[in-house]
Order: C-alpha cells, then sequence, then structure tokens
C-alpha cells in the first residue's frame, strides 16, 4: 500500500472510533471486547430470523470470523463509523484460535442526521480471507483484495447473489437481523490491544497463524465457536 493511501486509511480509522473509545486502559478494554464478542456470537447463534439460519449454515465451515460487539455510526452531516472487534481463525484440527484485536472505520459526507449501533460480525468463507485480514490493512473488497457480500432480508436472492463472495457480513441494528453495507469500511489492526491482552510483541500474525500467545479469558468464545 503507498505510503499516502496507508496514512489516509488509519487516519479514517483513527477518526471513526475516537468516539468508541473509554478512559479504561486497553487490557481493561481487552477483555470486555472478547466478553462482549461471546455475548454478540451466541445471540446471533440463538436468533431464529432467516438471516441468522444462513449465519449457523455458514459457520459449520468457516475458516474464519472476525465479530464487531458494537459499531456506532453518528452523523450530523459529516458521518463515520467505528467499532473495535476480534479475529478468530478455524484451525486444522476444529478448535479455534485465540482472538486477534481490530478496529474498523468508515467515514462519509453528506446531508445526514442520527445515529445507531449495530453487532457485525463477518464471516471468513476461506483460508484467502483470513490471510487478507492478517497480512493487510485497508478498505474490505479494495485494499484487501476480496469479495464481500452483504445478507439481507431476501435470503434466497442473497445467498445466490454472495455466492462466490469471500466474507459475508451478518449484522444486528436495533434489534433486527439483517444486512448492512460495508462499502468502503476499513480494517487495520490493534497490536496495542494485542500486547496488553497477551505479551509484549504480540501481533496478529503471531496470534492466529504462529499460535505463540493464548490468553485462557477467551476459552468461552474459543468453545462457543467450535459448537457450530
Amino acid at each position: 500500500m503507498p505510503a499516502r493511501r496507508h496514512l489516509s486509511v488509519l487516519l479514517l480509522v483513527a477518526v471513526a472510533v475516537a468516539g468508541c473509545l473509554t478512559v479504561d486502559p486497553p487490557r481493561i478494554k481487552s477483555v470486555h471486547l472478547v466478553e462482549d464478542a461471546h455475548a454478540t456470537l451466541a445471540e446471533f447463534g440463538a436468533s431464529g430470523e432467516e438471516p441468522m439460519k444462513l449465519f449457523r449454515r455458514e459457520m459449520q465451515k468457516a475458516a474464519g470470523v472476525v465479530i464487531f460487539p458494537e459499531v456506532l455510526k453518528a452523523a450530523f452531516v459529516v458521518g463515520g463509523e467505528g467499532g473495535n472487534g476480534v479475529l478468530l481463525a478455524r484451525k486444522d484440527d476444529g478448535t479455534w484460535t485465540y482472538p486477534a484485536f481490530y478496529t474498523m472505520g468508515a467515514g462519509s459526507v453528506g446531508l445526514q442526521i442520527g445515529g445507531q449501533a449495530s453487532e457485525i460480525i463477518l464471516v471468513l468463507r476461506n483460508k484467502g480471507a483470513v490471510d487478507a485480514v492478517i497480512k493487510n490493512q485497508g478498505k474490505l473488497g479494495g485494499d484487501l483484495e476480496v469479495t464481500v457480500g452483504t445478507i439481507g432480508a431476501g435470503i434466497e436472492g442473497a445467498t445466490t447473489t454472495n455466492l462466490g463472495a469471500d466474507i459475508l457480513v451478518f449484522a444486528r441494528s436495533a434489534g433486527v437481523y439483517g444486512g448492512l453495507s460495508l462499502e468502503g469500511a476499513v480494517l487495520a489492526r490493534r497490536n496495542d490491544w494485542n500486547e496488553a491482552y497477551y505479551a509484549d510483541g504480540a501481533t496478529a500474525t503471531g496470534i492466529v497463524q504462529q499460535g505463540k500467545y493464548a490468553n485462557p479469558k477467551a476459552d468461552p468464545l474459543r468453545d462457543a465457536l467450535a459448537k457450530f
């Protein structure tokens, strides 16, 4: 990624998530985020709505998942979205890796006003999608060079349309499960949270691909994923 684009990506993410940050240190926030991710996964898995039936089927064969328990969207002329999440991948033996931390942001300009909070889960359907998220930072479907499909209310049509997508987006906003467009959304690693949750030097590669780090606080989330 060119230096100028790389800088713009990081600036965009920083602006988008600024409103999501609290005064808690990264260690506390990372622990809470993993717990919230577990709760979000449980809610999605238990829902009887049509999008979540497809979610459960996709999770049975997923190569990885990125869970964002809360993505905040606020707008008054200039809009932005932001939230923190965790990436986990399925290992060859069927168990799941420990989580690596990520942030997602997006921005827009227009005549708009309002706010919204969403829970979002990205189902990574193949190993290439997992590798792309770990190795790169940037826009979904652009810099990451993966195809992204959104699942809405029309499941049959959505399934056909997104048949070849590398990543499927499932979301819940205001208690309603459906689709959410992440066009232009930017994913970036949170190495500060990785180090706070594990140890100095912890990276997404070391956590997910190399298995160098572990934290038993994440075992309930890993066990819940294994049940799919």
